[in-house]
């Protein structure tokens, strides 16, 4: 236990994300993807697995408020158009842009194999429809190197759909988002933004641990977390020794996977995935 003593004491000394922070952008949210809606009414584009940014035209900053803080070139060429969009390196490699955001004013060389993959527009007025064709139109023209409109293309029906997600999954990729074409930027969860995953998955924020046994003596056991609406379980497998050593700060947000709900509605074998350290902060409520 003194081992994991210590270990608590050094991630409360940890370093905050990035360098400062305001209040957290009001970005549109995706609700889960279950069926029942006509596949050729929306845009489809891959999921990925990287660090939500947003642009304001003159700043990039994460969900959660932080301001992030790239190399002055990487931005150099940017428009002054609020965007959103996916910062990425690549399918799998979460790890290493979320270490990226975390360390302002080091890392330059980094950031030369990241993307802004840009797939929304907050402040155009249009339907979403249209604001591809403008999401294409406003990068082609300025050239930046670092900026990129992620991939969106139509299918006909669910069993394309699922191909596609297939591939997608095989390929290494997290599964599609899709979003409605006549869909206005709406701030907040929306019934025209989906996601469409192999699994269920979900934040909560880590509130305690509990000790480890046997091979992991001294180590973290498992997490215990709180979802949003109170509910608090134990998310104990998914992690790599390391993470057994360095478990996520009490307070910080995790992303885990699981299966469908109990019949109390706790998360059927939940399983860690990663840190979420660009989370917006809970309601004071």
């Amino acid at each position: 236990m003194r081992h994991l003593i210590a270990l608590l004491l050094s991630i409360c000394l940890a370093a905050p994300f990035v360098a400062s922070a305001a209040a957290p952008p009001r970005n549109m949210l995706p609700m889960v993807y279950r069926g029942g809606v006509d596949v050729g009414d929306y845009w489809i584009s891959e999921k990925l697995d990287g660090v939500r940014g947003r642009w304001d035209g003159h700043h990039l900053w994460a969900r959660s408020g932080a301001r992030i803080d790239p190399p002055a070139w990487f931005t150099a060429r940017w428009p002054s158009v609020p965007m959103d969009g996916e910062l990425w390196i690549g399918r799998g490699r979460f790890d290493a842009i979320s270490k990226l955001v975390r360390a302002p004013g080091i890392g330059g060389d980094g950031w030369r194999q990241v993307h802004l993959m840009v797939f929304d527009l907050p402040g155009d007025p249009g339907r979403f429809e249209q604001r591809v064709l403008h999401m294409r139109a406003l990068v082609a023209g300025v050239g930046s190197a670092s900026l990129r409109v992620i991939p969106q293309y139509r299918l006909h029906d669910r069993a394309e759909l699922d191909a596609r997600l297939k591939a997608v999954v095989a390929a290494g990729g997290e599964g599609l988002v899709l979003q409605h074409r006549d869909a206005l930027y709406v701030p907040g969860r929306s019934a025209t933004l989906l996601k469409y995953k192999p699994y269920d998955d979900t934040e909560a924020r880590v509130v305690a641990y509990t000790a480890g046994r046997g091979k992991y003596a001294g180590q973290l056991g498992a997490l215990v977390v709180r979802r949003p609406d109170g509910l608090q379980f134990r998310i104990g497998s998914g992690f790599s020794d390391a993470q057994r050593r360095h478990p996520p700060a009490i307070g910080s947000n995790v992303t885990y996977r699981y299966n469908g709900l109990t019949s109390k509605g706790t998360p059927r074998f939940a399983r860690f995935m990663r840190v979420r350290d660009d989370m917006p902060p809970p309601d004071p409520n």
